[in-house]
């Protein structure tokens, strides 16, 4: 009997123990508009940019600049549904969710590209990835430069169907936006200079 009641107790330690993990790995940095305070207060995450940016070639600070624009770094996050006749919650316009906003149907292309059937959009790692794979397929099948946030944004949100076909001319918000997110990255590079020697010493390689 004692010894049932020692084994309940642990596994309910190991519980909220793991519960509390997660809790953490999943909070949302506190100044998201400063990568080195991000990846000062996440350093698994510079871990993982770093590892996207060497497999793909897109740079650490275009794939933060993206996903800062897409969900705030909220890992859940989903489109605000739509609202019918003005006033009852609706549907959401897409299935986009998590830190890149990827739709069900484009992350399915991911996990397939990658063999990684695992992945999943509320994961960072997973995500950062996404965005790295999805800007390398737009510079090789676009020929957008690897370094040009501005149009890699605009594919990203386009998608290389509309990219290709000028869609975002017709979208003055959109351009708009494109540019906020091309300074949110020439920020965060200013950012990573000044820090970069120390996030490598404290880095988890």
């Amino acid at each position: 009997m004692q010894r049932k009641f020692t084994t309940t107790i642990l596994l309910f330690c190991l519980t909220a123990i793991l519960l509390i993990l997660g809790g953490c790995a999943t909070e949302r940095p506190r100044d998201i508009g400063n990568i080195c305070a991000i990846f000062k207060q996440k350093p698994a995450w510079y871990s993982d940019a770093n590892r996207s940016q060497r497999r793909w070639g897109v740079p650490t600070t275009t794939l933060m600049a993206i996903m800062w624009q897409e969900s705030r770094f909220q890992p859940t996050v989903k489109p605000p549904r739509e609202k019918l006749l003005g006033i009852i919650p609706w549907v959401r316009p897409s299935s986009a969710i998590g830190f890149s906003q990827a739709t069900y149907a484009t992350w399915w292309q991911y996990q397939e590209y990658t063999d990684n059937f695992a992945a999943r959009r509320s994961n960072f790692k997973d995500a950062i990835d996404f965005v790295g794979w999805f800007s390398y397929l737009s510079h090789k099948k676009l020929g957008i430069p690897l370094n040009n946030t501005y149009e890699l944004y605009l594919a990203y949100h386009e998608g290389r169907g509309g990219y290709a076909a000028r869609s975002y001319r017709r979208k003055r918000w959109l351009i708009n936006v494109s540019r906020r997110v091309q300074r949110q990255a020439n920020r965060y590079h200013a950012q990573l200079v000044r820090c970069s020697r120390s996030l490598r010493h404290h880095s988890w390689f």
